[in-house]
Parts: C-alpha cells; structure tokens; sequence
C-alpha cells in the first residue's frame, strides 16, 4: 500500500547540499584528490586499469566540485570520464557520470540524465542511485505527461528487486512516497482506491509494458546524443 502522507526522503544530491562541511574542508579535499591524480597520470603504465583509475578520482573531484557550485569545472572532470567506465564496463560509476554531467546543467543535460536512466535500468546499480536518477526525470516531465509515472514505477520496480531488508524499506518508503506524488499531479489522486485504479490505467504494474515505455521517454530525451554504443552494449546482455 503506498502512504500518501509519507514524506519524500532527500536525494545524496540534496543532502549534499544541506551538508555542513565547511566548503573550506571540500576545497581542500579537491586539492589533495588532484595532487593524487596527477601522481597517477605520472606514473601511468601499459596497466589498462589506469586510466579507469584517473577516471574513478576524477569522478570524485567532479562530485565536490558540484558541491561547490562550480558546475562548469564539474562537468569537465565527469563528461569524459564516462567513455573509460563503458570501455571498462563499470556500468554503476558510468551512470554516477552522467548524473553528475546532468547536475552540472549545461547543454547537454537532458542528455545525461537519459543516458543515466538507461544504464542504471539495464545494469544491476545501486538501487538508491538508480531512484535518484530516476527522480531526476520525473522532475523534468510535465505534470500531465506519463513519463513521470513511468520513471515512478520503474524506480518501485528496481527498489523492489535490488535490495532487501532494512535498506529495502527504506528505499520502498522513498520510491512509494514518489510515486504517490506523481500520481496526486497527474491524476490528482488523494486514495488507495483511487491510486490502485490509476496504476491499472497507466499499466504501472505491468514491467513489460511501462519500462518499454520508459525506453521511449529517455529515446525523446537522449534522441541522437548517444556517448556509447548501446546496441553493443544491449548485444551482450545475457537473454
């Protein structure tokens, strides 16, 4: 049963923003993950781990950089750090990448967060990031567009199956309380009767149909500003 009254849990993002760290402490923290990081570069080898290496502190620097709203600096550190997490298949930092590009709100936003709902559905990622990204997307679809309903149900979907016990209803809490949100502004629903009736209608508790469904809202978002090649990627999922 989704609880209507439930208040929605702030994102890593949003708790970030509310975080007490000095911006002193980030700042510094930056500093030193860049002396690590070119210390790495220095000593880069034929190890094709390497660059993931740089690419993974990169990552993290990029997240700090955030935290400071220094967006632009941000999204040079995380944009091209996406093609080594695909060539290296480390799906779950490839989609903290394109979350990052998205929270760093330039151009290619909209882009990035597609890309993000994409591998973070495909590949077994952490199920909170997963919500997280999936959330990004609700916030960016109209309030009578389906889209938003099915980035609710697919979140619900993925907690449901990727996590368990304590954290399992944590994040079923955090999903719930998203998915009662998008129902109050797409259907104005205010009842159990009255979600459970929506859900039927929009099909939200069918996961052949809504995450097809899903697919075709991040195809409108991404369109042709694909940064991998997810026909090869889709290519060497197991059936």
């Amino acid at each position: 049963m989704i609880d209507f009254s439930a208040e929605i849990k702030l994102s890593d993002a949003e708790k970030r923003l509310l975080d007490k760290t000095p911006d002193a402490d980030r700042e510094a923290r930056v500093q030193t993950l860049l002396s690590t990081l070119a210390s790495v570069k220095a000593d880069a080898t034929t190890n094709s781990n390497s660059k993931l290496q740089q690419d993974q502190i990169a990552l993290e620097v990029a997240g700090l950089l955030l935290d400071l709203d220094r967006k632009e600096e941000a999204w040079k550190y995380a944009r091209p750090a996406i093609d080594t997490f695909i060539s290296h298949e480390a799906f779950e930092d490839a989609a903290l990448a394109c979350q990052y590009v998205y929270l760093a709100d330039q151009e290619d936003a909209i882009a990035a967060i597609g890309q993000a709902a994409w591998l973070s559905v495909t590949y077994p990622v952490d199920p909170h990031l997963t919500a997280n990204i999936l959330t990004h997307i609700i916030d960016e679809t109209p309030d009578n567009s389906d889209g938003a309903a099915v980035a609710a149900a697919t979140a619900h979907y993925v907690v449901d199956l990727r996590s368990n016990g304590a954290r399992h209803e944590e994040l079923k809490l955090f999903s719930g309380a998203n998915l009662a949100r998008v129902a109050k502004r797409h259907g104005n629903v205010q009842s159990q009767i009255e979600f459970e009736l929506w859900v039927e209608r929009l099909e939200l508790d069918l996961p052949e149909k809504f995450l097809v469904r899903l697919r075709n809202v991040i195809d409108v978002m991404v369109q042709s500003d694909w940064w991998f090649d997810r026909e090869a990627l889709q290519a060497k999922l197991p059936d």
